[in-house]
């Protein structure tokens, strides 16, 4: 009987799993979702590199060229060429540097004059007040005793008339009627030539440059010759000042033969038909003969090619009586034509026009009235009283 209910066990076990895989079999089956394929990403292009430095491709190959070539250095622009004013009213234009300086001689003859008594102590300190001035000793007792006769004539003295009796006796022994014109003029086809010459430290160089600008000023065509050879800081400085104004500067070497630059220089100047040849000379010592000698040979040299129209001298007006010494000695080398007095407007005595004048026997035609560019006037002596005086 056991035996019996095991197999009907066994079959109903069999039964069922049979009707499970059945219905396994039979249930509808979902389907699967589709299958997404795998994204693609974009797959980026090769970008070509640039060619190297000094490489060039052409057609895929690649080309090898020189080295670039260094960047061009810029170019040294000139400055702009200055236009001087001209030599016409600058001593007007400058008068109040003048009259700061020397007013304190006017007003002290002005107030001295003014006294109510003249007696001698009054005119020896008048003289005295004249020859402190630099006006010298002669021209000084000129004037006191001119001064003297006057004011005995007028008897009574207002501060007007005070004030025209010393006008009058400066403006005598400055001669107002001297020739005092810079003989600048170009000959037919022949430049004028003009000479500069003077001491060390006189300012020669710096006042040749600002002749040229004076003489720019005026419309003229200005060639410079560098003839101190023994300082190669002179010729730099006198071809600053000609570019400064379009005029150009002939030089040699250092320690070259001045007379032989100066002749140079001339004979540029009637090539380039210049109006005006100015020579500067080296600032010898008036103590120094061979020098001095020297000085005459360059201008025995330049009047083979050329007549010299102005001999300038350059002095000092602060040395007083030391500049006459100077002035005398080159006076007797070469032909002084006229006197150009640099540091007027400074502590210099304005006497020494009257003095300097008296001594050589030639005018002075151009002074130094400050340190500008544009500080060299043509010499007026009314202008030059009436600035002493005061209004």
């Amino acid at each position: 009987m056991e035996s019996y209910l095991g197999v009907i066990v066994i079959v109903a076990v069999v039964a069922l799993l049979a009707a499970g895989g059945l219905f396994l079999l039979l249930r509808p089956r979902r389907k699967a979702p589709p299958v997404k394929p795998p994204e693609t990403l974009p797959i980026p292009e090769e970008k070509e590199q640039p060619p190297a430095a000094g490489e060039e491709r052409e057609g895929g190959a690649t080309t090898t060229l020189p080295p670039p070539a260094p960047p061009a250095e810029p170019m040294v622009v000139a400055p702009p060429t200055e236009v001087p004013p001209p030599s016409a009213g600058r001593m007007v234009r400058l008068r109040s540097r003048l009259a700061r300086s020397q007013s304190t001689l006017g007003r002290g003859l002005l107030e001295l004059l003014s006294r109510d008594r003249l007696d001698d102590e009054v005119w020896d300190e008048i003289e005295e007040r004249l020859i402190t001035a630099d006006v010298g000793i002669a021209p000084t007792q000129v004037i006191v005793e001119e001064l003297r006769t006057r004011v005995k004539v007028l008897g009574s003295r207002t501060p007007a008339e005070v004030r025209a009796l010393l006008r009058e006796q400066l403006l005598a022994q400055i001669d107002p009627n001297l020739d005092r014109t810079l003989h600048v003029q170009k000959h037919g086809e022949r430049p004028a030539v003009v000479l500069v010459v003077g001491v060390n430290g006189t300012g020669k160089t710096t006042t040749t440059g600002k002749l040229a600008r004076v003489l720019v000023g005026d419309g003229k065509k200005v060639m410079l010759g560098a003839a101190d050879t023994f300082r190669a800081a002179a010729a730099d400085q006198l071809q600053t000042w000609g570019e400064r104004v379009g005029a150009d500067t002939v030089r040699g070497p250092e320690g070259a033969d001045p007379a032989s630059v100066a002749f140079d220089a001339v004979a540029k100047g009637m090539e380039e038909h210049v109006d005006t040849v100015i020579v500067d000379t080296a600032g010898r010592l008036h103590t120094k003969t061979g020098l001095m000698d020297e000085l005459g040979k360059v201008k025995r040299v330049i009047e083979k090619k050329a007549t010299v129209d102005e001999v300038l001298l350059v002095l000092d007006a602060t040395t007083g009586q030391n500049g006459m010494r100077q002035a005398q000695v080159f006076a007797e080398v070469v032909n002084i034509t006229g006197i150009a007095l640099t540091k007027l407007d400074g502590t210099a005595k304005g006497g020494i026009v009257i003095s300097v004048q008296r001594e050589l026997g030639v005018p002075v035609k151009l002074v130094g009235l400050g340190e500008g560019p544009d500080d060299l006037a043509p010499f007026d002596a009314e202008v030059f009283v009436d600035a002493i005086l005061g209004e």
